[in-house]
């Protein structure tokens, strides 16, 4: 195989039923793909396993992988919502202590309070997160990815470039796009 083969080489491969090639993949992205969990799942033994669970729901999905993005970003997108389905899931198991999980109310303030921080300041804390997740999901496909490499992963302008197959420029102008939009709508919170 001397030559280096491109992601898109290589999930042509796995389309075409080569399995390898899709460990190569795996093992190409998978310590970004648990880095990229573990922003959201703090426990690292849970975040391997997130990151395990992202890379089987892209190996069950690559058939009907197009290519209208780079992999790098498709996975990263599958590894983000694997991360926040798993945060909910967590978030639904009873935590030991004795709450009636008929009452969703009671349910979550018990596991808000445990943490120890004020009712204010977690209502604000949770409003602000839910109105950057608000305002995030509400922009275009190609805002909020640039956002969300760059904000979330840490990644720099030249990778996100190279992720997005776009100049840049590009991608400096879509991070500043999507970070109007979300202080603006963070402005009335703060």
């Amino acid at each position: 195989m001397g030559v280096e083969e491109t992601d898109q080489q290589l999930v042509q491969r796995v389309q075409r039923g080569d399995k390898t090639a899709f460990d190569v993949l795996v093992r190409k992205y998978q310590h970004k793909i648990v880095k990229l969990v573990a922003r959201y799942v703090h426990d690292h033994a849970e975040a391997q396993d997130v990151a395990q669970e992202s890379f089987i729901k892209a190996y069950r999905a690559l058939p009907r992988f197009r290519g209208d993005s780079a992999f790098y970003t498709w996975i990263y997108r599958i590894a983000i919502n694997t991360a926040k389905n798993h945060l909910v899931s967590l978030a639904r198991r009873p935590t030991g202590q004795t709450v009636d999980l008929q009452d969703p109310e009671a349910y979550e303030a018990n596991a808000r309070l445990s943490d120890g921080d004020t009712p204010e300041r977690l209502l604000l804390s949770d409003e602000i997160k839910r109105t950057v997740d608000a305002a995030i999901r509400s922009l275009p496909d190609e805002l909020r990815t640039a956002i969300v490499l760059r904000e979330l992963e840490g990644m720099s302008y030249q990778e996100i470039a190279v992720a997005m197959e776009c100049p840049v420029g590009t991608v400096r102008s879509r991070i500043f796009r999507a970070r109007e939009v979300i202080e603006a709508r963070l402005a009335p919170l703060l």
